[in-house]
């Protein structure tokens, strides 16, 4: 894990914060001043800050956050606007969010100690479910890519006017309901198993669509409930079982992914050595022909 983000998932540091401590030479590798930005800890390595020792988190971890609109999921903003960890209690400082919701957006957030946990939730197809409103009727067009996906060059629409991304492509949505419709206004109930950068924004901005209000409601079978807004809830014993056997799952898969791409490698270069074989044999039989 890089340095910076070692720093961070580990102590109240933010990761800007944590390159402003390397660059003052305040952390140390094994008592050995540590001014590399890109080193990768390794889980052997002893990094200290500022002589005290950075304790890596053992023991997983998991709250429900309802996260209020008006808050950024940072733990600090260069412009002094409110970040989720103004709401959070101080013993949640050092965790984790997995994934985001923009500044607008409210709803279930899941933060844990453990950053492996935190990246495979995030990266995984989970099913993460919302609540929203356009400033739209529902269109045939909005329909049958709700239900086929869409690919965009140019998905700047609904995005952040800062955002260097451009283009996306979106999967159909796992599921999708109108839960109410009106002259300016459509509320939907959507389930998607992505978690791209204003996805939702984007695929509505596509059909000049606004999104109004959008709330998550439920992440991966983790649903919010009745927590209230700014409030935090522990994962029950269930939900942390549900979790193990998540993680066991992706090891499993992971091993197997590497298992099989070597025997692909494998069997590609048996299948060039026996064409190689059977080309010099063909020249060997043609140069024998000739001779006769």
């Amino acid at each position: 894990m890089r340095l910076n983000k070692y720093i961070s998932h580990n102590t109240k540091y933010s990761r800007r914060e944590a390159d402003k401590l390397i660059e003052e030479g305040l952390v140390t590798l094994n008592k050995r001043v540590l001014n590399e930005f890109g080193y990768e800890v390794e889980a052997d390595d002893t990094i200290y800050i500022k002589g005290r020792r950075v304790q890596p988190s053992k023991e997983l971890t998991i709250i429900v956050f309802n996260k209020p609109k008006g808050s950024l999921v940072t733990k600090k903003d260069d412009r002094g606007r409110t970040t989720i960890y103004h709401k959070l209690p101080g013993k949640f400082r050092h965790f984790v969010p997995v994934g985001r919701l923009d500044y607008a957006s409210e709803g279930l957030l899941l933060l844990t100690d453990t950053p492996e946990v935190a990246t495979a939730l995030m990266e995984s197809q989970l099913d993460r479910t919302y609540n929203l409103k356009i400033d739209k009727p529902i269109t045939t067009e909005m329909l049958t890519a709700m239900k086929e996906g869409l690919v965009l060059d140019d998905a700047r629409a609904g995005g952040h006017e800062k955002s260097k991304i451009f283009s996306m492509e979106f999967a159909p949505f796992a599921h999708f309901e109108i839960r109410g419709k009106g002259k300016n206004f459509s509320k939907l109930r959507v389930t998607i198993t992505e978690g791209k950068n204003r996805e939702l924004r984007r695929f509505f901005g596509h059909f000049e669509a606004k999104v109004l209000d959008l709330k998550r409601i439920a992440f991966g079978g983790i649903e919010l409930n009745n927590l209230p807004t700014s409030k935090t809830r522990f994962f029950s014993r269930k939900e942390y079982d549900e979790v193990h056997q998540f993680m066991k799952r992706r090891k499993e898969n992971a091993k197997a992914d590497i298992y099989n791409k070597a025997n692909e490698e494998k069997q590609k270069e048996e299948n060039e050595r026996e064409k190689a074989y059977q080309k010099s044999k063909a020249e060997r039989e043609k140069k024998f022909n000739n001779r006769d």
